[in-house]
């Protein structure tokens, strides 16, 4: 009982931070007057776009806004490659060497696409130096890159210019994600969570033996991976260790810090449009969406592994931390692929099949709030292609937000949702194709496949999280994701910003008997069936591979 209060405030918190969240990122990149804020800020702003010599105009064309993203990302990942290659000595007290190329390489371009995906056991690997100067930084401008594509599409599909991209990225990390962050990290560390540069700590164990104690600037990293739906851990643990998450009150608000933005920025969507019943209905879709294959993962873990039955009853504890138990583990799992985060509190690997195919799905729907001002994008590209697809239906013209949907706008959003399949499936293919040479499945059979399709799927979705038993820091694996890191960020980008250039230049049609009224309860319930329907169709012979067959075949 006490589970399911907990579930219930965490709906609570997220949709009431969303109302205020909301507001703010409406007024931090709407133009609208913060004026103690501006008194700070806006000179530093201003200077830091004077030094990389952007004048701040707005965007024009959907290549006035990518080129300048894929420069900066492009010089986040090489400042951050550089770091890794060398790995200096400076702040590295257990005199880490530096990273092998392939590794350096995924893992760079893995935090610089937000999808944090680790090949490595990180307290082993990076110093506190390479932890603060690459892996956070590259936190804080991955999340600043999605938030601004994010506000850049919905200034499209409202009709406003896409705006700049230097001062939106700049304007996300100073206002939205700093702020937020530091408040966030003095809650962690009255909590307990360390925040140091003293190195490793020696300890004498009740045996007698001695233990090494690894800390660092843990409660700063945290918030910035919740926050910004990075993922990526200081420890190998994840949020199942104790530095990071220690107990049940931080695995609350580690899961709402989760759903905060993605929320907000809905909330925000409604205030640009001027219709915020549209916003809230949508938001009611996906935290529907997300309590029902929320409640699917929990039951699942809560039935127990039947293969103990005979000797071991109750819910299925392995890979699980029991100061969280079997429903907060399974919770969280399923709100770490909804928002596209990617950390974890337990094993996703130990998940019952059921249980296991929740972030499957969310992953494969990248909707359920999905990444950070992505996910709000891509719900939004479901939203024009069900307002095609009833059109069509009621023998309606397809419009919405007062402009027509024609072809460009389709061919845009479905090259859209095709991107993320293709480097998913073709690479997974690849894989199992040669099995016994590049995989490095832990478990032969159905779940071999779905380790496989995960870490694929994880990759190309931006989540980063894994099903671990995999064999993953190798040569091919580093490589291959590289491309589903690549192509599942950019190409999307790339599409969304060309989708929502084109529509902000159509000319504004008057609504009149014929248009389809798109911020009704009913619209929103089709809307919810075709994503689903979408999901389903297109990755479900992937599904009954993996975890639906692997299900099957346990005893009933």
């Amino acid at each position: 009982m006490t589970d399911w209060l907990q579930v219930a405030l965490l709906i609570l918190l997220m949709l009431g931070t969303s109302r205020l969240l909301g507001r703010h990122l409406w007024q931090v990149f709407d133009g609208q007057p913060q004026p103690w804020l501006d008194r700070w800020l806006s000179p530093f702003e201003s200077t830091l776009l004077r030094w990389v010599g952007d004048p701040g105009r707005p965007a024009e064309l959907a290549w006035d806004y990518l080129r300048p993203l894929l420069l900066s990302n492009f010089g986040f990942t090489a400042v951050a490659l550089l770091l890794l290659l060398v790995q200096p000595p400076w702040l590295n007290p257990q005199g880490l060497p530096p990273v092998p190329w392939d590794l350096s390489l995924h893992t760079a371009i893995s935090f610089v696409t937000n999808t944090d995906q680790q090949h490595y056991l990180p307290e082993q690997t990076f110093s506190d130096l390479t932890q603060l100067g690459a892996i956070q930084f590259l936190m804080f401008t991955s999340a600043a890159t999605g938030l601004a594509v994010g506000v850049a599409f919905i200034r499209g599909l409202t009709g406003r210019p896409l705006g700049n991209f230097n001062s939106d990225l700049i304007r996300a990390i100073t206002r939205v994600l700093l702020p937020l962050s530091l408040m966030f990290a003095v809650v962690l560390l009255i909590q307990g969570v360390p925040m140091t540069l003293g190195g490793p700590v020696s300890l004498r164990t009740l045996e007698g033996a001695t233990q090494i104690l690894v800390r660092g600037p843990v409660a700063g990293y945290e918030a910035i991976k919740q926050l910004g739906e990075n993922g990526g851990g200081f420890f190998g643990a994840n949020s199942a260790h104790p530095f990071e998450n220690p107990s049940p009150f931080t695995n609350l608000l580690a899961m709402v810090a989760m759903l905060a933005i993605p929320a907000a920025t809905l909330d925000a969507f409604g205030r640009f449009l001027g219709n915020r019943r549209q916003a809230n209905l949508l938001l009611l879709l996906v935290t529907g969406l997300l309590l029902a294959l929320a409640v699917v993962a929990i039951q699942a873990e809560q039935s127990g592994n039947p293969l103990l039955a005979p000797w071991l009853s109750g819910p299925n504890l392995e890979g699980k931390e029991v100061r969280f138990g079997a429903t907060l583990s399974a919770l969280f799992a399923a709100i770490t692929t909804a928002t596209m985060t990617g950390a974890v509190n337990g094993s996703m690997d130990s998940l019952m099949p059921v249980g296991g195919m929740v972030p499957l799905f969310n992953m494969f729907l990248q909707v359920v709030f999905g990444g950070q001002g992505t996910g709000a994008a891509y719900l939004l590209v479901f939203l024009i292609l069900t307002v095609f697809l009833t059109g069509l239906m009621v023998g309606r013209t397809p419009e919405l937000f007062g402009r027509k949907v024609e072809k460009a706008e389709i061919v845009w959003s479905s090259l859209i949702l095709l991107i993320h399949p293709l480097f998913v499936l073709l690479p997974a293919a690849l894989t199992l194709a040669d099995a016994p040479t590049l995989a490095g499945i832990s478990n032969p059979g159905f779940h071999g496949v779905s380790q496989v399709v995960y870490e694929y799927t994880s990759a190309a979705a931006n989540n980063g999280s894994g099903f671990e038993g995999l064999a993953d820091n190798s040569r091919w694996w580093n490589l291959s994701t590289v491309a589903s890191l690549l192509g599942g960020r950019y190409l999307p980008i790339f599409a969304l910003l060309q989708l929502a250039a084109g529509f902000a230049r159509k000319p504004p049609v008057p609504p009149g008997p014929g248009t389809l009224a798109t911020d009704t309860a009913l619209f929103t319930l089709v809307t919810a069936v075709v994503i689903l329907i979408l999901g389903a169709l297109t990755f479900f012979p992937v599904l009954a591979l993996g975890p639906i067959a692997e299900a099957f075949s346990l005893p009933r």
